[in-house]
């Protein structure tokens, strides 16, 4: 008998650290779709999609806007879209369209991710930026910058890579500044985006899209693929919540202090 209570109580407590997140208005799931470098093909074509949708997502804009683009982006923010910070150069090893980490050092960086910050500010009008890692990395010249960046205060949440199994279950471990989404693969099908969604549903979690170019650009998702998810989002409103990256991470920072 007391071997049964005792394996009743260890089951007690595992159940309680896996239980599911209550989200907002009874939701199944929440899914955030990001966007990586401040590409046109956001601005032309992903962006008309998730208005029509009446979707908001997060972009995480560089340092190369111009005097065309900038108007543009504005417009995404005060759609109610939010803009994050990409750094200026999206430094990385190896990068040919950008500065190499290499040369960088935990100073360099965190100063770059400031002056970003602020042109953010000048364009959205908001203090506080999400971040995410340029190619995901979370080092410069090997040297990692995490507890930098965390002791620096510019940045709550940062976002970093992973594959189409990295949905969060585990809020109580999960490190602000180490949130994990899909880095999604070049040319994949409207039907694996969607597959991604359903297995976040039924698990009860959160799913984090990284995308880049759409419809053009590089790291390319067809327009029609992303179509397709979109519409799905939209038709399954019912159970699933679409939020910015900033707005589910409030969400899941303030139930975990009430859940301690």
């Amino acid at each position: 008998m007391k071997y049964v209570s005792i394996f009743l109580l260890f089951f007690s407590i595992c159940s309680y650290g896996q239980q599911k997140m209550n989200w907002p208005q009874h939701k199944k799931a929440v899914i955030v779709l990001t966007y990586d470098d401040a590409l046109s093909s956001q601005l032309d074509i992903a962006i008309p999609q998730l208005n029509a949708a009446h979707l908001k997502a997060t972009f995480f804009l560089t340092g190369n806007l111009t005097a065309v683009t900038t108007p543009r982006w504005r417009a995404v923010a005060t759609a109610g879209h939010e803009l994050a910070n990409h750094t200026l150069y999206h430094p990385c090893v190896g990068n040919g369209t950008g500065q190499n980490s290499n040369v960088y050092t935990v100073f360099s960086i965190i100063r770059e991710i400031a002056m970003m910050n602020n042109f953010l500010f000048a364009i959205d009008n908001k203090q506080a930026h999400s971040y995410a890692y340029p190619c995901t990395e979370t080092k410069v010249d090997g040297v990692s910058y995490v507890d930098s960046l965390r002791k620096s205060g510019l940045i709550k949440y940062a976002r970093i890579g992973g594959d189409d199994r990295d949905m969060i279950t585990d809020f109580q471990k999960l490190d602000p500044l180490l949130v994990p989404s899909w880095g999604v693969n070049e040319h994949t099908p409207g039907a694996k985006l969607i597959a991604f969604v359903k297995k976040v549903e039924e698990a009860g979690g959160m799913g984090i899209f990284m995308f880049h170019g759409i419809g053009g650009d590089y790291l390319t998702t067809s327009a029609d693929a992303h179509k397709e998810l979109v519409q799905y989002l939209q038709r399954h409103r019912a159970d699933i919540l679409v939020m910015t990256f900033q707005q589910a991470m409030d969400y899941v920072t303030e139930a975990n202090k009430k859940n301690p």
